[in-house]
C-alpha cells in the first residue's frame, strides 16, 4: 500500500463517524492545571468556550477571585484562554472573595457575562453583568452597579434567548427566580418572579431550549448534590420534574450542570473533587470540571447517567500539528498520577500563567512532568518539531512520545540558551510521526521551573 494509507483511513473514519479512531478520549477532570468549578459552556462560531469558576490552590472553603476560560474544537484538547474577568471587573463589589458561578451568552455581536458576587458591605449577593467584544474578553462593567440588586439567594445566574428574541435570566438558591431581560441584555422589564421549583431543586440552574422543549437542569438535593432536571413547554414554566440526570455521590458535596449540543453530540458538564483528593485526603472546596456525552431519549427526556468516571468523551476531530499550537492546549497533564502513567505517575504537573505581554503559557515545568495532546494527525509524516520557549534554566529536554507517556519516541529537543524572558524558537528532527496518535511532551531536567513554554509546531517532510 502507498505511504500514509493509515492516515487516509483515519481521516475517512473521522469524516464518516465524527469520532477520532483508536479510542482517543478525554480524561476527567478535563482541566488539571488549576481548580475549576461551575462550568458554563458556550458554543460560538464552531468553538466551545468553557467559562468556569476558579477555586484558589490553597482554598479551604469557597475562595474565588476570578473566572477562567478554556476552549476546544474536539472536546478532548482544551486551550487555556486565561482570565476574561475577575472581581476587579466590578470595583463596587467585595474584592477578597465570591467570584461565583458565571454564564456567558452572545447577542448582536457582543458577549454578556452574568455572575453572582457580594456587594461591599452587604451580606447578601447580587448579580452583575459585564460586556465584551470577543468571547475571550476582557469583560467590562457597563452599569457600575448590580443588574439584580443584592437579595437572598441571588446566585447562579443562567440565561437563554427564546426563539422570539426574548431573553430570560433565571437564578436562585434555594428558590428559583426569573426576569425578562431587555434587548440590551443589561437591563430588565417587568417584575422579578418566583416560580414553583422542582421538588429536588437546590441551586445551580441551567436553562435552555432544545427543539420544542424548555429545560431546567440544576444541582439537586443538597448535600451531597446530584443533578436533576425539569421540562416545560414555556420559557417561564410551569416546570415539570423529570427525575435525576445523575445521582448524588458522597465524593462530591456540590454540583453544577452545563449542557450543550455541539457538532451533533450532546454534552453534560459538571464537577468533582478528584484533583483535590489526588493532592490531599482532606476535603477542601477545590473542584474540577468534568464532562460526559449523552443522547436524549426520543421524547426529549434525558437519560439517567452514571457518576463521573476517569474516562470522559470521545474525540470528535483531530488536531493539526502543522500549525502553531498553543502549549496550553492540553488533554491531560501529570498533576494527577494514574497507573497508566508509569513511570511518571507521581511526577508534578505543569500549570499555566499569563505573562506581562498577555500571552497565556505553560510554566512551573518540572522534571518528568508532561503534557498529553489527544488525536494528533501527522498525516504522511513530520520531519521536525519546533517549540517557542523562554527562561531556559540548565539543559532541559522535551522528549516526544506517541500514544503513551513511555510510548515510541519520535524525537528529543535539547533546549539551550539563558533564562531571559524573550521567546525564542528551537527545533529538532523527528522520525516515525505519521498517522493519528496521542502526543506526549515529556520534560526532563534538574529541579523545577525548567523553562516557560508558549507554543509548538511540527513541520512536514
Amino acid at each position: 500500500m502507498k505511504k500514509g494509507w493509515r492516515a487516509g483511513l483515519a481521516a475517512l473514519a473521522v469524516m464518516a463517524t465524527g469520532v477520532v479512531p483508536d479510542g482517543a478520549q478525554a480524561d476527567n477532570p478535563i482541566i488539571q492545571t488549576r481548580f475549576t468549578a461551575d462550568p458554563a459552556p458556550l458554543v460560538h462560531d464552531g468553538v466551545v468556550y468553557l467559562y468556569t469558576g476558579h477555586d484558589e490552590d490553597d482554598a479551604e472553603g469557597f475562595w474565588m477571585l476570578d473566572w477562567r476560560l478554556y476552549s476546544s474544537t474536539d472536546m478532548v484538547n482544551w486551550t487555556d484562554r486565561g482570565s476574561p474577568a475577575s472581581l476587579k471587573t466590578f470595583p463596587w463589589a467585595r474584592q477578597d472573595n465570591d467570584a461565583w458561578a458565571p454564564q456567558v451568552i452572545a447577542r448582536d455581536g457582543k458577549f454578556y457575562l452574568y455572575a453572582p458576587i457580594s456587594v461591599a458591605g452587604d451580606p447578601k449577593t447580587a448579580i452583575a453583568v459585564a460586556v465584551a467584544d470577543r468571547p475571550e474578553g476582557p469583560f467590562r462593567d457597563v452599569l457600575g452597579k448590580p443588574l439584580i440588586a443584592a437579595r437572598r439567594g441571588a446566585i447562579d445566574p443562567t440565561v437563554a434567548i427564546d426563539d422570539d428574541g426574548q431573553a430570560y435570566l433565571y437564578w436562585g438558591n434555594p428558590d428559583l427566580w426569573y426576569v425578562r431581560l431587555n434587548r440590551d441584555m443589561t437591563s430588565y422589564a417587568g417584575e422579578i418572579t418566583k416560580v414553583a421549583k422542582p421538588i429536588d431543586y437546590q441551586e445551580g440552574p441551567w436553562f435552555y431550549k432544545r427543539g420544542p422543549h424548555y429545560y431546567m437542569a440544576y444541582a439537586s438535593s443538597c448535600c451531597p448534590e446530584g443533578i436533576g432536571y425539569a421540562m416545560s413547554d414555556r420559557a417561564t414554566g410551569p416546570w415539570v420534574h423529570k427525575g435525576p440526570i445523575m445521582d448524588p455521590n458522597a465524593a462530591s458535596t456540590g454540583n453544577h450542570p452545563g449542557i450543550i449540543d455541539y457538532k451533533g453530540h450532546s454534552y453534560l458538564f459538571g464537577f468533582h473533587y478528584e484533583l483535590n483528593f489526588a493532592l490531599t485526603p482532606i476535603h477542601h472546596e477545590r473542584r474540577s470540571v468534568t464532562l460526559r456525552e449523552f443522547r436524549y431519549n426520543p421524547d426529549g427526556t434525558i437519560p439517567r447517567l452514571p457518576w463521573w468516571t476517569d474516562e470522559g468523551v470521545a474525540q470528535i476531530a483531530t488536531l493539526d500539528p502543522y500549525r502553531w499550537v498553543e502549549a496550553e492546549t492540553i488533554a491531560w497533564t501529570s498533576r494527577i498520577g494514574r497507573d497508566r502513567d508509569r513511570p511518571y505517575r507521581w511526577a508534578p504537573g505543569v500549570t499555566t500563567t499569563s505573562g506581562a505581554d498577555g500571552r497565556v503559557h505553560v510554566t512551573r515545568i518540572a522534571d518528568r512532568s508532561y503534557i498529553k495532546i489527544g488525536g494528533v494527525d501527522f498525516g504522511r509524516g513530520a520531519a521536525s518539531f519546533a517549540a517557542s520557549v523562554a527562561r531556559v534554566r540548565g539543559r532541559p529536554t522535551i522528549t516526544l512520545h506517541l500514544d503513551r507517556v513511555d510510548g515510541p519516541q519520535i524525537g528529543t529537543l535539547a533546549l539551550t540558551g539563558g533564562d531571559g524572558p524573550d521567546w525564542g524558537t528551537q527545533t529538532t528532527a523527528v522520525t516515525g510521526a505519521n498517522g493519528v496518535h496521542d502526543l506526549f511532551l515529556v520534560f526532563h531536567g534538574d529541579g523545577g521551573g525548567l523553562f516557560d513554554f508558549d507554543r509548538w509546531q511540527f513541520r512536514r517532510q
